[in-house]
């Protein structure tokens, strides 16, 4: 079916969930509502760091209302996301190790009654050294935060080198050196994490939760509870704000499916806005050091770089996050050597993990505003360097990443020519400055975090009597729109429209494996699983039709509800008609489809973060006015460009780059996870500053469609490379507005204002870091580049 074709593909069609959301019908996890249901609560430590000595809870049992107290002697499994770093447990064990840490979980008839029963419960601490930085965790000598880890509270130090890095610094004409600060924020969902957990006798659960993962929350719930997984159902609810927030198995789902089994009825816990800042899960602070050898051309000639990551208290993704700090530079620009060392500490903070982007954005940011800056001192426009050194489409990176489709360079082109970047850069009054930045993004990881050799994605269809189409996926809607995507590629390849098919998702029980909401994956990775099946579902009711229609199967159309022969339209019968012949000759109809990237990971340990079957490209730039007197930053408007392989749905495309958008421009100019001592700063919605709708600028957004070969129907991922060149890009137009750097984030108002008084004074009109961690990194595995283009498939 070619583009022009298309009945309801790349149309501006509603969203199916919409009228449900705008009149308050979505039932999201917190509206769930068991009848006979306790309220669950967690007492959390309010030390960061402490030895548990004792626990009393005798007074807290005694309590009128309560029906039971849980301490970490009631849940001794360890868990975590990855299997390699599965050092959590739903409550504390001999130690705390960050403030907010889970003791104790109670339930009790309601909510009153099991706050005052945490009120009654006494545990006695010995405190131990809190290590709230990188350095003071690389300087502790004793008292580790984990004593599972061999060298401290170093908790991973990896190293990779591709190519002859010292050798492309030696043949470089100038070469470059910047340290750079990304400091960590939080998610903020406007919905709380909730659950409700069902016990069904004594040894089946269902958890309904606010879950973005559920097929991950469902292995670690049957791991720790230590029940079948047959007997373990997770229903993951609309998620009302995820953005990677939410794929982490918590220990409140634990709790709360422990309590439900200990008292033999329903447990309801809901986290207060505070404890979701303690929960966290969010962007790690990075420090970042970046080195790269440059002719006097602007090619590059080689990049060094030495990531230094604060994460927390606990694994979460961190391995993953340490390695994508370092893998998808390359798949922007053409680096022929590359030597990438990262460090992940472990700290006494609440754990960091996955934020969208997931570990990418913080190394965009310093990356952007290094070229910047090498330009300037080329003599060359930044525009000019970014082109001299753009990656090729159907290329290999030198770190062993499949580029396939690449609109990038269309996307540059575009935006500087809507913004007038040319014109305007460095030609602006005082005050006045243009920026721009480019990113890349992955369309789902190439490979599962338990490595297996199973689908990563798998649909089911049935099709009934009556002409009623079911489609069944494991795939979480978080907000993005993805149940829209999946019901539109499955109405287009049956001829129906987007609103006849009915959608039913992420309960496992009912619906086959997605490994989750994450890493930009749905739309290209369910959503092949949901067009095999759709199409394997069209050819048996195809060979049904056929017979009645003196055709072959494949002589048949399927359009405008009706199956018909392509040469002959009037030849034909309703879908509901064709529908009831296939059930007559071939019983119950029903199709399935699953989808599992191509093999396309590196010959090296770690080469597991970073490949991914598509990536998509984003430019952006930022127009905007500075304030020299208050550091004030108002913004004129931005111009954004994203190559989405193909528009499925252009309104919810245009959705995602501007909440993209938005998101980066938040985290940009006022957010930030920081701690005062050992306290959380600002663990409030009135405190924590993110923009407003108010403060949203106006937004050009250009798509660009590049029709993927192996995305469905040539679609990639936009739910997250649009957030990543709008920080560096508002960097690089305050630097233009002012002349001065911000080498760190957020770009508040007062570091403006201190890097102009440093100029004046004459020293560099800079703010940002001044030296690296003292830590010798392992020496980096060598490995060759590869030395041929890997296949590319065809997609559905």
């Amino acid at each position: 079916m070619s583009e022009k074709e298309f009945d309801v593909l790349g149309k501006d069609l509603p969203r199916i969930d919409a009228l449900a959301k705008v009149t308050g019908r979505t039932v999201f996890a917190d509206d769930v509502r068991v009848p006979g249901a306790l309220a669950g609560k967690l007492l959390r430590s309010h030390l960061p760091h402490a030895r548990i000595k004792s626990i009393d809870c005798s007074a807290a049992l005694a309590l009128p209302g309560v029906k039971a107290v849980l301490t970490g002697k009631d849940l001794t499994v360890n868990y975590g996301i990855m299997p390699n770093a599965e050092d959590e447990h739903a409550l504390a064990q001999d130690k705390v190790r960050y403030v907010g840490d889970p003791v104790v979980g109670v339930a009790a008839v309601d909510e009153a009654t099991a706050s005052a029963a945490l009120k009654l419960v006494k545990v006695e601490y010995e405190e131990l050294p809190a290590y709230m930085t990188i350095d003071e965790a690389l300087a502790g000598t004793e008292k580790f935060i984990h004593d599972h880890t061999r060298k401290g509270n170093v908790h991973k130090a990896v190293g990779l080198e591709f190519g002859d890095v010292d050798g492309g610094m030696a043949a470089a004409d100038y070469v470059r050196e910047d340290l750079v600060f990304y400091e960590g924020n939080t998610h903020m969902p406007m919905e709380e994490h909730s659950c409700t957990a069902v016990p069904e006798g004594t040894d089946r659960l269902t958890l309904y939760s606010s879950a973005q993962n559920p097929h991950y929350v469902h292995k670690a719930l049957a791991k720790v509870l230590q029940l079948p997984a047959g007997h373990v159902r997770v229903v993951a609810q609309p998620v009302g704000g995820g953005f990677g927030g939410k794929c982490d198995p918590f220990p409140h789902e634990i709790v709360a499916g422990k309590l439900a089994l200990v008292t033999g009825l329903p447990v309801k816990i809901t986290l207060t806005r505070e404890e979701v800042f303690y929960t966290h899960r969010g962007r790690h602070p990075v420090l970042m050091w970046v080195k790269t050898g440059f002719k006097k051309d602007g090619t590059i000639t080689a990049q060094h770089w030495k990531n230094h990551l604060d994460g927390g208290a606990h694994a979460s993704y961190g391995l993953a996050s340490t390695y994508y700090t370092g893998a998808l530079q390359t798949t922007t620009y053409k680096i022929p050597a590359y030597r990438f060392e990262g460090l992940r500490m472990y700290t006494n903070k609440p754990p960091c993990g996955p934020k969208r982007g997931h570990g990418t954005p913080q190394p965009r940011f310093a990356l952007e505003l290094h070229l910047d800056k090498a330009a300037e001192e080329l003599g060359m426009s930044p525009v000019d360097i970014r082109l001299k050194n753009l990656v090729d489409p159907f290329s290999m990176t030198v770190n062993h990443l499949r580029i396939t489709s690449c609109g990038l360079k269309e996307c540059l082109e575009k935006v500087v020519e809507a913004s007038g970047y040319r014109e305007k850069h460095g030609k602006l009054p005082h005050g006045r400055g243009i920026g721009l930045a480019v990113s890349a993004y992955m369309s789902g990881a190439g490979l599962p975090l338990y490595w297996n050799n199973m689908d990563h994605s798998q649909a089911v269809m049935k099709a009934d009597r009556g002409g009623g189409v079911t489609l069944y996926i494991g795939a979480t809607e978080i907000g993005q729109g993805s149940h829209t995507i999946h019901v539109t590629l499955v109405a287009e390849t049956l001829g129906l429209q987007h609103n006849d098919i009915i959608l039913i998702a992420a309960d496992t029980a009912v619906t086959p494996v997605d490994l989750g909401s994450y890493s930009s994956r749905v739309t290209f990775m369910s959503g092949n699983a949901a067009l095999r099946a759709a199409k394997n579902l069209r050819a048996k009711i195809a060979q049904a039709a056929a017979p009645k229609l003196d055709a072959q199967p494949e002589q048949l159309e399927f359009r405008h509800g009706r199956v018909y022969v392509k040469d002959n339209p009037e030849k034909g019968m309703t879908f509901t008609e064709a529908c009831q012949w296939a059930e007559a000759t071939l019983g119950t109809v029903v199709a399935t489809g699953s989808y599992r990237p191509p093999e396309i990971a590196g010959p090296f340990k770690g080469s597991g973060v970073g490949p991914s079957p598509a990536y998509s490209y984003s430019a952006c730039v930022i127009e905007t006015d500075v304030d020299p007197d208050t550091g004030a930053v108002n913004i004129d408007k931005i111009w954004i460009a994203h190559d989405i392989g193909r528009s499925i749905n252009p309104t919810l495309v245009l959705g995602q780059v501007e909440g993209g958008v938005y998101m980066g421009l938040s985290e940009a100019l006022m957010e930030g996870q920081v701690f005062k001592g050992h306290l959380h700063k600002v663990p409030s919605l009135l405190e924590y500053k993110t923009l407003t709708s108010l403060d949203m600028p106006a937004v050009e957004t250009i798509l660009v469609e590049t029709i993927d070969p192996e995305g469905p129907h040539g679609a990639k991922e936009v739910g997250q490379g649009p957030l990543l060149p709008v920080m560096p890009a508002m960097a690089n137009a305050i630097y233009d507005a002012v002349g001065v750097r911000i080498d760190e984030l957020p770009l508040s108002p007062d570091k403006i204002v201190k890097a102009l008084e440093d100029k004046e004074l004459g020293r560099p009109g800079r703010v940002g870091p001044k030296k690296l961690p003292q830590f010798t990194f392992p020496a980096p595995t060598k490995v060759d580049p590869p030395t041929k283009m890997l296949p590319v498939g065809a997609g559905d």
